[in-house]
């Protein structure tokens, strides 16, 4: 005879609230799990008069003793229901939360005892022989609890019971009878229940020391108001959204710790008992995702659980709870002055306040300035930067230092999507018109100047201000579009990607936008530049639509044009024309670079920029080389490694011959007939 489920556990009482007294003759509350072993013992006060065995020597004087004493252990149990033992509070208070019967609280005591005490594994194995399980059966449970009852099915009760239904118990062997079916309490909960913290498959509690990033206090102080309001938000749940993984987890620690509760990291997909364990422990959830463009993501419910849950993502996709969708807090971009007090914290000085002090500060007001890092990406950058220090045997990191660091991603690496070009170009190399060297020193301005530029403007400016920069680069192939791009990294010292269109555009629908969109992220988060080479293939004109594959090609090209428009950091595109992107693209660029055919005057400083001091040729030969050979720079660079070629196996300088062969050549290349005027100089 078993109870019902209406027969529901007296609910644990707080500490605060006087306990009933004890009945009269009973003795101080026994366990949970010892009342439910003495009542499993007295089952063999028929079938054995006495110690037979190892393990009915084990029932006998521990457990039959203990029932005897009780006089009744089904008074006992109602007596440690009214005033529970220390160790049964948890199990007593989850079992509460979660609704179960006084059935399932036996139950899971006598279960989880049998994960600590070998000999009580055995004597269970004993008592169900021949069938020898050393975990308790749906069968043993039916006939040793059965005073408990009130006639209705045992096996029903378990079975559709909450803690089944919440993964607290597992029942096993599915092919098995239902009276030989065995009940387990996983590894995890069996800790829970004891006291102790627990290991949980594709989980990580609490941040570890290399995670920690600290956070302006202005975010500090926006994590206790999003704890206040998780209290009372009938949703119960949180989105925290940021580029930087690691400063999402750590204002997601702040929030559960205003909450007065641990963080439990969670990216796997095993859910089932995740609640018991929350509760028992007081963990708040966090589940971490990595989320594509329009891809969605709903929290799991967790039965055993009623608290808060946050989840963390990137700034695409989306995320709902069981109610609906979630609040969203999205982490700031620290500002300028918010930086100063990250870099300062981050780039500890080991000296005094003279010296090489002096140095650092102005370093730190360089980055905070021109540099528009995360709070997260600041603290990976410095923990990079003191590693170069440290090789160059350096006491603290210097500009050289952080620039170095500057190409370790933060999280997935951006090699995998892009081409890291790690060329420094001088000022020297760059060989322009002035009026386009006035553009380039504007576009270095717009960049330094992007975070706060609309501070202070009108409400029309600054309403819909971005700080990305986007920028342009027209003209033919080897005017130094490219190279200009190499340049401009080099004057912000921040390092330069070219996108790889191989690696990024797909045959797939949908799978280009999320490489796309993967690229972007990583871009901002790590605040590079990113080069897109012939961006028309990219950024092309939407065409009329026939079939569907129009469709999806206009869809992927509204994507890119309002992700880019969206696009918080610094990308520059070249092309051959500007006829080629669609008319809505045009709007939304900054600055458009014209690169034309260089002049005679622009291509004789280009022959002297490349040729450097290795030549032996004359200013006449320049003049002639730089009014007739009518070619870009880039085809100015290949004639002079040519030529280099030439001179170094005949083992002297470059001379005029060696560059009009090498000119013939690359006109070959071109299509096109090398002037005649030069022909004369070229050796037989």
């Amino acid at each position: 005879m078993i109870t019902d489920l209406s027969s529901r556990i007296t609910p644990a009482v707080p500490d605060s609230v006087d306990l009933e007294p004890c009945e009269s003759g009973l003795a101080p509350p026994l366990r949970f799990c010892e009342i439910a072993m003495a009542a499993v013992a007295s089952l063999i006060r028929q079938s054995t008069s006495g110690p037979g065995s190892l393990e009915a020597d084990y029932l006998h004087r521990h457990w039959i003793a203990v029932a005897a004493e009780s006089s009744d252990w089904v008074k006992a149990f109602r007596h440690a229901q009214a005033q529970p033992h220390d160790n049964d509070l948890a199990s007593l208070s989850l079992m509460t939360e979660l609704g179960g019967t006084e059935l399932e609280l036996l139950a899971v005591a006598l279960t989880a005892m049998v994960e600590e005490d070998a000999m009580a594994g055995r004597a269970l194995a004993y008592l169900q022989a021949p069938v020898s399980k050393s975990r308790p059966t749906l069968g043993l449970l039916a006939t040793a609890f059965a005073p408990l009852g009130t006639g209705s099915s045992l096996y029903a009760d378990i079975l559709n019971g909450v803690a089944v239904r919440s993964g607290l118990l597992l029942v096993n062997e599915e092919s098995a009878p239902l009276p030989e079916r065995s009940l387990t309490v996983p590894t995890s909960l069996c800790l829970a229940l004891a006291g102790h913290d627990a290991p949980w498959p594709g989980a990580q509690l609490g941040l570890g020391d290399a995670q920690v990033v600290t956070l302006p206090e202005r975010v500090r102080r926006a994590a206790a108001e999003q704890a206040g309001a998780l209290i009372h938000c009938e949703t119960r749940g949180l989105l925290i959204r940021c580029a930087s993984v690691a400063e999402a987890r750590t204002a997601a620690a702040l929030v559960a710790g205003a909450l007065q509760r641990r963080p439990l990291f969670l990216q796997g997909d095993k859910f089932i008992g995740l609640g018991s364990l929350l509760t028992l422990r007081k963990h708040l959830p966090v589940f971490v995702h990595d989320l594509a463009p329009g891809e969605r993501r709903t929290l799991p419910d967790l039965p055993g659980y009623t608290g808060p849950v946050i989840a963390i993502a990137g700034l695409e996709g989306s995320v709902e709870g069981p109610l609906g969708s979630v609040p969203t807090w999205t982490l700031p971009v620290p500002d300028a002055q918010e930086r100063v007090a990250l870099w300062t914290q981050a780039l500890r000085s080991p000296y005094g306040p003279s010296g090489p002090d002096t140095q650092r500060a102005s370093l730190i007001q360089e980055l905070a300035r021109h540099q528009r890092h995360s709070a997260g990406r600041i603290a990976q950058l410095a923990r990079l930067a003191q590693h170069h220090a440290t090789l160059g045997k350096r006491a603290q990191p210097v500009a050289e230092d952080l620039a170095a660091a500057a190409w370790t991603s933060e999280g997935v690496g951006l090699d995998t999507l892009a081409e890291p070009m790690r060329m420094p170009v001088p000022d020297e190399a760059v060989v322009v018109s002035g009026v386009l060297r006035r553009q380039l020193d504007l576009l270095v301005l717009r960049c330094r100047a992007r975070d706060g530029l609309a501070d202070g403007l009108g409400p029309a400016t600054a309403v819909r201000y971005r700080p990305g920069v986007r920028a342009l680069f027209l003209g033919p192939s080897g005017t130094g579009k490219t190279l200009a791009a190499a340049w401009l990294a080099t004057r912000l010292r921040l390092p330069l990607y070219r996108v790889d269109l191989s690696s990024v555009t797909s045959k797939y629908i949908g799978e280009t936008e999320k490489n796309l969109s993967r690229l972007l992220t990583a871009a901002e988060r790590d605040d590079v530049i990113l080069l897109f080479d012939e961006a028309d293939s990219l950024f092309g004109k939407r065409t009329e639509i026939r079939d569907s594959n129009d469709r999806f090609a206009n869809a992927q090209t509204n994507y890119l044009l309002q992700r880019i428009e969206n696009y918080d950091g610094i990308v520059l595109l070249t092309s051959n024309s500007k006829q080629r992107f669609d008319s809505a693209f045009a709007r939304r660029l900054d600055l458009v670079l014209e690169f034309p055919m260089p002049s005679p005057e622009e291509r004789r400083a280009l022959w002297l920029a490349h040729l450097g001091h290795l030549h032996d040729l004359g200013p006449d030969h320049l003049n002639r080389l730089a009014a007739l050979a009518d070619v870009p720079g880039g085809v100015i660079r290949n004639a002079v490694l040519s030529a280099a070629l030439l001179a170094r196996h005949a083992g002297r300088l470059i001379q005029l011959p060696d560059c009009t062969a090498a000119l013939e050549a690359e006109y070959r290349k071109l299509g096109r007939q090398l002037p005649p005027e030069l022909r004369p100089a070229i050796p037989t």
